[in-house]
């Protein structure tokens, strides 16, 4: 059995591995695409099994991620050594997926113990004004938090109506993507920016009037959707008289308000100080930010009553969905990054070159384009980081002559991480959730297909208006 091992191995790395580069690192510039092969067997079972095989793909989804990670690592392992692959799997968990769900794991946790009671009647301004809220919302708690606190009220405002997948959809839109674009504090892609040097005032600036313009117009689009819906439904579905509100677990606002408050302690302190594990270097203050995010999750669950989560009907189901794929999705993704990195000396040259003129200079238009157009499949986080360092790399430099072109970078992984379920980490947990309160939610594809259809146009008003 050992020796069918080491010979499927062996094929496997004779597959993958272009001229045998060996490398300690992994140097995107002797990658083969084969290597993204993996990670996107992982994006087409997300997209296929919950067309073809729902129930299947819902009791096995964390296993067929594995089986993907593992076919991805048994060949690595034989091409560039135990070292290697062990470097790989620290750096991805480490750097990459502790820190994105342990933040993910404290919004979901404390906004669930925030209970609205009440209900209000999900007339199309008053979902309208839901959306905008939580859009402003999502730049100050971050797109998660935003996304957590009101997609349960949005829900129950709603549960009276047939038509209510377009409101989730545009939820998804708004909330979980667009709102987060004024600052660090909004998406990880722009937190990523921070740490880099990009400063909280030039991301306000700058993006303001994209953000504004692009919410406006999305919000005017959902009430003329949801307008047509509504006179759709039978008369006596409508309500005619809302519940007061009332809120209970308030304290966790108090929480929240840590959570914002980790994050920004480790932009801001720095103290140099910095531990190496398998070659990987974890900084100080990084672990205190997740430490800090863990306390805050624990002190959630047990200062908030039993009887408010369950009026949020909160349970585990989501995160624990998106834990599992996304730890696939951070290993996986590693050759797609480096190749990416490798510039034009990797096998996405021309892909790198379409963000370039003939002269050299950035082609602001298409970098808007190619960073939004990966982070709809890739994390729009390292996606935001590619293209950062491909357009210079200095924040002085991006901010100043070349502050377009970091616009471009910073408009295209924040708006079109809404593109599709995993162009970022709430979208998938939105869908849980409104599945959960028996919302049929469109597959993959479908999906898709109101993106295709409401996203892009905009996004090519949007390339009309500023590049």
């Amino acid at each position: 059995m050992r020796t069918t091992l080491c010979k499927l191995a062996a094929m496997l790395g004779c597959l993958f591995l272009p001229a045998l580069a060996q490398a300690a690192d992994l140097d995107g510039a002797s990658l083969s695409l084969a290597w993204i092969i993996p990670f996107a067997g992982i994006l087409l079972s997300i997209a296929l099994f919950p067309i073809f095989a729902p129930a299947f793909w819902h009791h096995h989804f964390g296993k067929i991620t594995a089986l993907w990670t593992v076919l991805f690592l048994l060949p690595f392992t034989f091409s560039f050594g135990a070292g290697s692959t062990l470097s790989l799997i620290v750096h991805a968990l480490i750097t990459e997926y502790i820190p994105f769900i342990m933040l993910l794991l404290a919004l979901y946790t404390v906004s669930g113990g925030i209970l609205v009671e009440g209900s209000l009647h999900g007339s199309p301004k008053v979902n309208t004004s839901i959306l905008a809220i939580g859009t402003a919302l999502a730049s100050i708690m971050g797109t998660t938090g935003a996304a957590m606190l009101l997609i349960r009220p949005l829900l129950k405002a709603n549960d009276n109506r047939q038509h209510r997948v377009h409101v989730v959809v545009f939820f998804i839109f708004l909330v979980a993507n667009v709102g987060g674009g004024l600052t660090p504090l909004g998406d990880p892609p722009l937190f990523l920016g921070f740490l880099k040097g990009v400063t909280f005032g030039w991301t306000f600036q700058h993006m303001l009037l994209p953000v504004a313009l692009l919410a406006a117009l999305l919000l005017l689009v959902f009430y003329v959707v949801d307008s047509y819906f509504y006179r759709r439904e039978d008369e006596e579905l409508k309500p005619h008289r809302d519940q007061p509100l009332r809120l209970f677990g308030k304290v966790n606002f108090l929480l929240l308000a840590g959570v914002v408050g980790a994050v920004l302690l480790s932009g801001f302190w720095q103290p140099a100080v910095h531990f190496e594990l398998a070659g990987v270097h974890a900084e100080l203050q990084n672990l205190v930010r997740d430490g800090l995010l863990l306390l805050l999750t624990i002190v959630s669950l047990w200062i908030t009553p039993k009887q408010v989560r369950a009026g949020n009907e909160f349970n585990w189901g989501p995160i624990l969905e998106v834990g599992k794929l996304f730890a696939g999705i951070f290993v996986t993704i590693a050759p797609a990054i480096a190749i990416l990195r490798a510039g034009t000396a990797g096998q996405l040259a021309a892909l790198v070159h379409t963000v370039s003129g003939a002269d050299g200079q950035p082609v602001n238009a298409m970098y808007f384009w190619m960073t939004g157009l990966l982070s709809s499949f890739l994390d729009n986080a390292p996606t935001y980081l590619v293209f950062f360092n491909l357009a210079d790399g200095d924040a002085s430099t991006l901010m100043g002559p070349l502050a377009q072109t970091l616009l471009a970078i910073s408009m295209g992984a924040v708006f079109m991480g809404a593109n599709t379920y995993i162009g970022n980490a709430p979208n998938f947990m939105v869908k849980a959730i409104a599945e959960q309160r028996g919302v049929a939610m469109p597959s993959f594809f479908a999906y898709m297909l109101w993106s295709i259809s409401v996203l892009l146009p905009l996004f090519a008003l949007l390339t009309w208006v500023f590049f």
